[in-house]
């Protein structure tokens, strides 16, 4: 269960083979001939660069086929039964069923001895105690194998509920080694630095789908056009949620004196990422499944927050204190962009994949944006604008913030992922638009960690295409513990495949992770 807020709480103080790529609508069957290829492969032709050891064990989670007959297909790895959290891995086979290559983080094969030094009871108490919020309540507790970034090692994955300062829920992963030691943690609520009518509070007056109720004559906030996706009013609590239901379908006055108003724009932010996604991308909802999420607005008391959470697979949004109502086209998109990430590449919550994790967010939060072309809320590379001066994220000089980075470095996955995420951001505006000796982007030299001070120039090769080579370097290479230099490479094959080795697409990736300082 993963939930990703959209603002740190600090900061409140070939296109044409493009359109063919499908995916398999959901987790494909364990006897689909696709997957029992790709076993075959990686238990043969993979074996040694897949670290596979004969106590491992595969499941399939997501298939995505190309227009030419090759197939990708997402594993997760168990060993011995256990969870093997950093052993997820992309099987990738050639049109004739060959393995042409793999998409793999863990390191090593696994050898291990599957009794724990630390039994559970002081497993659970020591998670409690690391625990960082208040009111922790431990919700399961469970053996794992980890294997992110290190060599496999037995370990406990204790979830860990509660509440953050905020007010936002905290779903709390914390990974204990044999010892006790904290090995990792991360939260599953991911924050973000956070047909009727629709008259909203920052896009004007659009057009929304609802739902009508001939008997009772009193019409709905859900959209059947969009996987049923609806809308609920939480009346400033944490736990009741009531769907707007009104007789009329005019929702909202374009003003926060109407609870409906911020409930429109929440509808609106829903369809433009929804329709971005399947009309761009091809993908039929966040899950992929053509199933809609819901949206709830008024989350507590002036909330300052947004989050996204995969146990619920909705959307909440605060009313805001600081912040103006956070329900914003380019909020609505990073959130939802959560969701398809968890069922994608699953980047994990923290370190360089935390940065990259938010950093999707932000590219398609904003990609959403420009795809909405509201004039009301015109498409920028600023994330939050509509909620405060200075915005929240800005993807052009991500540094301007005060706590961003611009540029990778050698620490930049120990800061916070919100910070983090400049590197893709800086990296995505430059793929996109370039920049001319230095501007408006500054580009990173040696010895520039946060803050870019060069003056180099890289030419743009457009939104539409950079965006495509995101989501499939995101659906189809990269894995839960991605790094930036493994991002890289990712992006470079995800280029290849749609434009051709030797592109100006591919040179243009390479040039782009070059000015952010990631060789």
């Amino acid at each position: 269960m993963t939930k990703f807020t959209l603002i740190h709480q600090a900061t409140i103080a070939a296109l044409a083979s493009l359109a063919a790529l499908t995916a398999q609508a959901a987790t494909p069957a364990a006897d689909h001939p696709a997957v029992q290829r790709a076993l075959s492969q990686l238990k043969s032709q993979g074996a040694v660069a897949g670290h596979v050891s004969a106590s491992d064990s595969f499941r399939a989670r997501d298939l995505v086929a190309d227009a030419d007959g090759s197939q990708h297909v997402r594993f997760t790895r168990q060993y011995r039964g256990l969870p093997v959290i950093g052993g997820d891995l992309v099987v990738h086979l050639s049109p004739s069923g060959q393995l042409q290559d793999l998409s793999i983080s863990q390191t090593a094969r696994i050898a291990l001895d599957v009794k724990p030094q630390l039994s559970s009871r002081d497993a659970g108490a020591k998670a409690l105690a690391a625990f960082p919020h208040r009111d922790g309540r431990l919700d399961s507790l469970r053996l794992v194998v980890y294997a992110r970034d290190t060599h496999p090692q037995l370990a406990w994955d204790a979830l860990v509920k509660g509440v953050q300062a905020d007010g936002t829920p905290s779903e709390h992963h914390v990974i204990l080694g044999a010892g006790g030691k904290v090995l990792d943690r991360w939260d599953d609520i991911h924050t973000g630095d956070d047909v009727g009518q629709g008259r909203t509070l920052y896009a004007g007056n659009v057009t929304l789908h609802d739902k009508y109720n001939a008997t009772t004559g009193k019409y709905k906030l859900k959209d059947l056009t969009r996987g049923k996706h609806y809308v609920v009013d939480m009346k400033h609590t944490t736990g009741s949620e009531t769907i707007f239901t009104d007789t009329n379908n005019v929702w909202g006055n374009n003003a926060e004196s109407s609870n409906e108003t911020v409930g429109a724009d929440a509808a609106y932010g829903q369809n433009v990422t929804w329709d971005y996604f399947k009309n761009v991308h091809n993908r039929n909802g966040i899950a992929d499944d053509g199933r809609g999420a819901r949206s709830r607005v008024h989350y507590a008391n002036n909330y300052d927050n947004a989050f996204w959470s995969d146990s619920c697979f909705c959307m909440t949004y605060g009313d805001g204190s600081f912040f103006n109502p956070l329900v914003s086209i380019d909020v609505a998109g990073h959130e939802m962009t959560h969701g398809v990430t968890s069922r994608t590449a699953g980047l994990i919550y923290s370190g360089e994949s935390g940065g990259l994790n938010e950093g999707t967010s932000d590219i398609f939060g904003s990609m959403a944006e420009y795809y909405a072309n509201n004039a009301n809320d015109p498409g920028d590379y600023l994330i939050g604008e509509k909620l405060s001066n200075p915005p929240l994220r800005n993807m052009i000089n991500p540094s301007s913030d005060g706590v961003s980075a611009d540029c990778w470095y050698s620490g930049v996955g120990n800061i916070d992922v919100h910070y983090s995420s400049g590197v893709a951001n800086h990296f995505f505006f430059l793929l996109a638009e370039g920049t001319s000796n230095g501007s408006p982007s500054k580009t990173c030299v040696a010895g520039n960690t946060r803050v870019a001070t060069g003056n180099g120039s890289v030419n743009g090769i457009g939104r539409e295409k950079a965006g495509k080579i995101w989501y499939r370097a995101l659906a189809t290479y990269m894995t839960a513990s991605e790094t930036f230099a493994k991002a890289r490479l990712d992006t470079v094959k995800a280029a290849t495949d749609l434009y051709g080795a030797g592109s100006a697409e591919v040179a243009a990736v390479h040039a782009a992770w070059t000015a952010v300082n990631r060789p």
